[in-house]
């Protein structure tokens, strides 16, 4: 049964073990997506279960454009703001991880963090969750743009300013072909 049908059997029946297929399929995408994010297991994999819960209650407006992977990622985002909005702890764990990334002598001495979060704190939060969305859930521009509720040329202008912003602080250098 693709996303679509299982959809529809929620939507009309209220079918549980339909829902609990689709966390089953996504789960996994989802908890990662919130964990590039958040940078704290704990609270990725809490969030992960509000945004199902979320799901649950709005699934009545997925209405089948684009990936349902798509919308679920949307619903994860979201979640992630409000609570972002709420918690200073957020802010405390991305400066920390910002001053880590930054410090030469401690990228030398550290494996806690990985190269790709190291890359991922010099971005802004609206650059990293775009950057996630294209490069580690393998979204589609127009399917990013649904996400963020943002138009394809301005995904397309924050995942080029992204990139650009991680070659010129870790002093990589852009090699074009042909």
């Amino acid at each position: 049964m693709d996303d679509t049908f299982l959809v529809a059997r929620v939507v009309a029946q209220q079918d549980a073990g339909a829902f609990g297929e689709l966390v089953r399929r996504h789960q996994s995408q989802v908890r990662n997506f919130l964990r590039k994010l958040t940078r704290d297991v704990d609270a990725a994999d809490d969030l992960a279960q509000e945004a199902f819960l979320h799901a649950w209650d709005r699934l009545h407006t997925y209405v089948g454009h684009g990936s349902f992977i798509g919308w679920l990622l949307k619903v994860a985002y979201t979640t992630f703001l409000q609570s972002k909005r709420k918690s200073k702890r957020y802010r405390d764990v991305l400066e920390q991880v910002a001053v880590e990334a930054g410090d030469p002598a401690h990228h030398s001495e550290s494996s806690d963090i990985s190269d790709l979060d190291k890359f991922l704190a010099v971005l802004t939060e609206e650059e990293r969750a775009v950057m996630i969305m294209s490069y580690a859930c393998g979204l589609s521009h127009r399917e990013i743009g649904d996400a963020t509720n943002q138009p394809v040329g301005t995904v397309k202008s924050i995942i080029f300013r992204g990139k650009q912003k991680i070659r010129d602080s870790f002093g990589i250098e852009d090699h074009k072909y042909g």
